[in-house]
This record gives C-alpha cells, structure tokens and sequence, in this order.
C-alpha cells in the first residue's frame, strides 16, 4: 500500500503515539492494517512478540520495534504457534514509553499489553484471542487427547483475556461479526470500523475470464481449503489454489488432477489471477477477509460461505454468492447456480471501492481523537 496517497488528520502529527501488533513474522490483512498506521505516525515505536525483519514489508523496518523476551529463543519464527502457553507472560513484560495514545492491532495477545497510566489504550480487534475463543478444533485437532491436554490451558487463556479487558480504553471491531464475537466475549461495546483494501492496486483489465476458478489462502486446516479441493475433485472441475501453509501436503494427496497448487505468488501474480479466474472460491469463515474483496476490486465475483465477514463484503446475488453449509454439495450447487448467471464486473469494483484506505482512515480518525 506504500504508494497508495492516503490523506491523514492534521493532527495526527501532534500526537505522541504508540504501536502494538502480536507479531511481525508474515505478511497478511492485519499487517495491511498496521501499515497504514505506520504511515499515519512514522515515528511511533512498534511493539510486538516476535520480529522477522526479513519476511515483512521494508516499511516496518522505519520504526523502531520493541520486541518480547520471546525473540531470543532460536529459530523462534519456525516454532512460535508452540509457544501460545507463553504469550501473555511475554507481552506483559514488553516495555511501553510514556505516550498519548497506544493503538493496538490484535488477534491474540496485543490487547493485553500493558501501558503507562496516562496512555490511552485504542484497540483495532481483529477477534477476540482466537485460538482461545473460536476454532481452537481447527487449530489443534480434535484428537480426544488432546483436547484433554489443551482443556486447563484456553481456560487459562480465556481468564487472562477477561483480565485484561481494563486495559483497554475502547475497541473497535473489523466487522460487524466481530462486533457480535465482542459483546459476547467480552460484554465490551465496539464500534465497526472496516480494514483497508487496496484498491488502487487490485483493479480490472476486463480481458475475457478463463475457465478455471481460483482460491487464495493460508493452506491450513480452518480455512477449508479441503472442501473446494473435494468438491471440485469430485466434479472435475479446473481449481487453482495460491497458498502455502501445513496442510499442503494433505491436500495435493486429495486433490484430482484437474486441480493446481500454485504455491506462494507475489502480489502481482495474484491479481493477474484475479482479473483471469471465473470465480474466487471462499469456502472458510472468517472474521473479515480481505481476499474477496481484492477479486472483486478486479471484477470478480465471489462464492462464499455465507457467514461471518463474507456476509458483509460480498453482495449475494450481486457481487457472487453465498452457500449455506460446509459441504460440497451446497458448494457445488452454488458454483453451478453462478455459472448459469450473468455478472457485472463493475458491479463488484463497485462494492470493493466501499474499503477503501483513505475510507479506513477517515472512519477511524474519529475513534482516536
């Protein structure tokens, strides 16, 4: 998003103010977050668990990143999933300066991180911790004995989440979703203020679509990455999928020859894909899900399970279409009730111009002040 013009608040370059990410080791939707907060104060100081200055974008590396105890462990950013028991010990003892205004961006342990007295505490909330809250199963298996193992420890987690709480001064959801996922957590308030999507880069060429459909995602288990791979596997459909991630394996082991694992792709190959692809297959839930939007900011339409955030980004009947259940029979239905269908590709720019950068930040301004 570097060269995307983004108008800040005056004010902005007043403000005394500080960062916090869980970690900084991939480069995903949160990160776009956080890049842009980076170019609304370039001298605040990031505050993070982890550091992989060699797997993030350069714009990072203009700050100063206080990092956890947890960086001198070896090799930490092969393992560090293993270490959750550890996280909040580690994000407690990250030192905060005295500043303004802390803004933490969090899906885990950021929230709970600790700050001055007179610091105000804004926190962007990605979910509530996930791994203690939601889709732990898809996380850690359903394995009996494990699930008797990781009992006492997401209690511990989910007591030290609620401990925390007064910690933070306001929170701000990505979605109405996770506003929802908020209160009920929580029993905290939020306002929706949605992520930004980079429309100015993801655009149409509106060349003629190919005949294959595409999905783009982390290859690991919670992502249901597996249901499009049966489904089209099973219809003998052509499948592209962009991603890496531990699952890999299990799925090319599933997969029909008609479906192709393209591995890692830069971004620009990625929208290449975008502006080619018939439809981008979205078969996971999830608490926003920048993806979709990015196929339709090319003109895609998207097909989507018809929960969580895809229900706000992506128009069904307009925009794509949204199945009902996490089967391949509602999955296939949906693709073949799509094909049969006429869709305006300026319709779906339409809907992805609403996630604008410069829409994120003016939305949030108001939040900060």
């Amino acid at each position: 998003m570097n060269n995307t013009e983004i108008h800040f608040p005056e004010e902005w370059s007043d403000w005394n103010v500080g960062l916090a990410h869980d970690w900084l080791i991939t480069t995903r939707g949160g990160e776009n977050v956080l890049e842009v907060l980076c170019r609304g104060f370039p001298a605040a100081p990031i505050h993070t668990l982890i550091h992989n200055p060699t797997n993030v974008r350069p714009i990072f590396q203009k700050h100063r990143v206080r990092t956890s105890w947890m960086q001198r462990l070896p090799g930490v950013t092969r393992y560090y999933r293993h270490c959750l028991p550890f996280f909040p010990n580690a994000v407690e003892r990250i030192q905060v300066d005295a500043c303004d205004l802390l803004i933490s961006t969090s899906h885990c342990v950021a929230k709970g991180i600790q700050t001055p007295p007179e610091t105000r505490h804004v926190c962007y909330c990605f979910t509530p911790m996930r791994y203690a809250w939601v889709f732990y199963e898809e996380y850690f298996g359903r394995n009996p004995a494990s699930k008797l193992v990781l009992k006492p420890l997401l209690a511990y987690l989910r007591r030290w989440d609620l401990r925390t709480l007064d910690r933070v001064d306001r929170f701000i959801a990505i979605s109405q979703h996770i506003q929802r996922r908020i209160k009920t957590c929580y029993n905290s308030d939020a306002e929706v203020v949605y992520p930004p999507v980079n429309t100015e880069f993801y655009n149409p060429d509106h060349r003629a679509r190919d005949p294959y459909d595409l999905v783009v995602s982390a290859l690991v288990p919670y992502k249901r990455v597996d249901l499009a791979v049966r489904a089209y596997t099973r219809k003998n459909w052509p499948l592209k999928i962009i991603g890496v991630g531990s699952g890999v394996e299990k799925l090319k082991a599933m997969a029909g020859p008609r479906i192709e694992f393209l591995g890692w792709q830069t971004d620009e190959e990625i929208r290449e894909h975008y502006r080619a692809c018939r439809f981008l297959i979205f078969p996971g839930e999830e608490d926003f899900g920048i993806v979709p939007l990015e196929a339709q900011a090319c003109g895609c339409p998207v097909i989507a399970y018809g929960v969580g955030g895809a229900v706000e980004t992506v128009i069904d009947a307009e925009t794509g279409l949204h199945f009902s259940s996490q089967t391949e029979a509602a999955l296939i239905a949906a693709v073949e009730d799509a094909a049969a269908r006429s869709w305006d590709p300026d319709a779906a720019r339409s809907n992805a111009e609403r996630f604008t950068v410069q829409n994120f930040v003016s939305a949030l301004a108001p939040h900060l002040a």
